[in-house]
């Protein structure tokens, strides 16, 4: 049974806190889906039951695991999450806060907001950078929430270049590095820029095809799988047991192959003998873009290959030098909740994942050298939102970074305020997530930074635009990358 709410154009309900959507009047639907806790008993107003394989079944939370109605139920509306919302911070609408957007969800289940594509700027709009969840009493799960609100929305994930991207990715990656090699190269003719200039890309109406060229300047021709593919010391070979194993990213491994270069010299230095995974994209993009079942496939491929090394090395931690992909791959376990015979291989998978950021003690990390210290500059230490909202790592990075920088390092304001990168997010939402990035760097720029260290390969791209545009004075660096250049000498 459906009830018909027709909701005011005010932006809160009575109670300051409920987002309304005006005059919604669409077709009416009730959905029965399958083990999802609804407004009335098993309904679900949110999607069909016949999209319920785009929807994740369950959300693993702080509290325990949720049905999505009653993770989006643990939100009472105090509003702690507010001052903590980059988007709500910057532009004051309740409707693009987080608690504004677990009402839109809760409203969605309940009936009472008609269509999902009237939440659809609330939830594009959603950094996904976890902040809220962070400073929120009950932890509810506001990236997981919003993210259940896109999958419903009509048509979601399903453009030519996210599809095309997933399936080379899953099915063909030695096709998708020939086209992405291909791209490079094209860059380096400078072709990009010019159709930028003629505003070729916006007559396309892809602007943000011109806005993700831009923001690189280097690219290579030769990814991090394939050098490091070469080297002896990562092979097998007749090793009884390794101190670690790396997982290659696709950020660092396609577009930063500096970083996975630095972070396995790190290691060697740091930990002593690992070997490469040898593994494929973690599905992270296929996650976010409402691809669940290429997601899941991208986990099972991956913790296969753990599982295979696990039989013949033992116990091991996973390296991941890039936040998100790390954040995600300790969460594999979610994809899984009502999988009984991949559910415990995913929590094992998970267990066994470590950031680059958490992994190396301060004993281990060495001393630095003097010249390249002084040539840094003053460092500072840019919280990645996968990173320390993510996973809760704050302190590991900061206690190396005491230890090498010394004097030289300072904190930055707001340093887990986001940085506006968010995977596509700059490109999707260029405005807004200028306005974010102006804001990080204004904090730069209040310590003097020569050195801006960071975890998450998007924020490197993001951070760095803004600097060349903003403080050219300063860079942004990988962690990996910082250690190896200052220690690694």
């Amino acid at each position: 049974m459906i009830h018909h709410v027709k909701a005011t154009a005010s932006s809160t309900d009575g109670d300051g806190g409920t987002p309304s959507v005006k005059d919604v009047s669409l077709p009416d639907y009730a959905a029965e889906a399958p083990g999802m806790s609804g407004f009335h008993g098993d309904i679900n107003e949110l999607y069909l039951h016949e999209q319920a394989d785009r929807h994740l079944p369950a959300l693993l939370t702080d509290l325990g695991e949720r049905k999505l109605y009653d993770a989006t139920a643990q939100c009472n509306r105090c509003g702690y999450c507010e001052t903590s919302c980059p988007t709500y911070m910057l532009t004051g609408r309740e409707t693009i806060s987080a608690r504004g957007r677990n009402q839109f969800v809760r409203m969605l289940v309940e009936g009472r907001a008609r269509n999902p594509a009237d939440a659809e700027e609330a939830f594009s709009t959603c950094l996904l950078c976890g902040a809220c969840t962070s400073a929120c009493y009950a932890k509810v799960p506001t990236p997981d929430i919003v993210l259940e609100g896109r999958r419903a929305q009509d048509g979601y994930g399903d453009n030519f270049f996210a599809r095309a991207a997933i399936n080379t990715l899953l099915n063909a990656p030695a096709v998708f590095g020939f086209w992405l090699k291909l791209a490079y190269l094209v860059k380096k003719t400078g072709l990009p820029r010019l159709a930028t200039k003629m505003g070729l890309y916006d007559f396309l109406g892809m602007p943000g095809i011109s806005e993700a060229e831009g923001s690189v300047n280097h690219v290579p021709l030769r990814f991090a799988s394939e050098v490091l593919g070469k080297d002896p010391d990562l092979a097998p070979g007749d090793k009884k047991a390794v101190n670690w194993v790396y997982f290659a990213p696709c950020g660092p491994n396609y577009l930063f192959t500096e970083v996975a270069l630095a972070t396995v010299r790190v290691l060697k230095r740091c930990a002593g003998e690992g070997v490469l995974a040898e593994n494929i994209c973690c599905g992270l993009m296929a996650h976010n873009y409402g691809r669940l079942e290429a997601a899941r496939e991208f986990a099972r491929r991956n913790i296969l290959r753990y599982e295979e090394l696990k039989e013949r090395f033992g116990e091991f931690p996973l390296i991941a030098d890039c936040s998100s992909c790390a954040a995600f791959m300790k969460s594999y376990e979610q994809l899984f909740t009502a999988d009984p015979d991949w559910r415990p291989r995913a929590k094992a998978f998970a267990a066994a994942v470590r950031d680059i950021l958490e992994f190396i003690p301060p004993e281990k990390a060495g001393h630095a050298d003097k010249a390249a210290l002084a040539k840094a500059g003053r460092v500072t230490y840019h919280d990645s939102c996968r990173a320390c909202h993510g996973q809760g790592i704050r302190k590991e990075p900061r206690a190396v970074l005491h230890k090498l920088a010394g004097g030289s390092f300072v904190e930055m304001p707001e340093s887990d305020w986001c940085c506006g990168g968010a995977g596509a997010f700059a490109f999707t939402e260029p405005e807004l997530s200028n306005k974010v990035l102006d804001r990080k760097l204004g904090n730069i720029a209040s310590v003097q930074a020569g050195t801006v260290i960071v975890g998450g390969t998007s924020c490197l791209v993001q951070i760095n635009a803004g600097l060349r545009k903003a403080y050219p004075s300063a860079r942004a660096v990988h962690y990996s990358v910082f250690l190896d250049e200052v220690a690694g000498k």
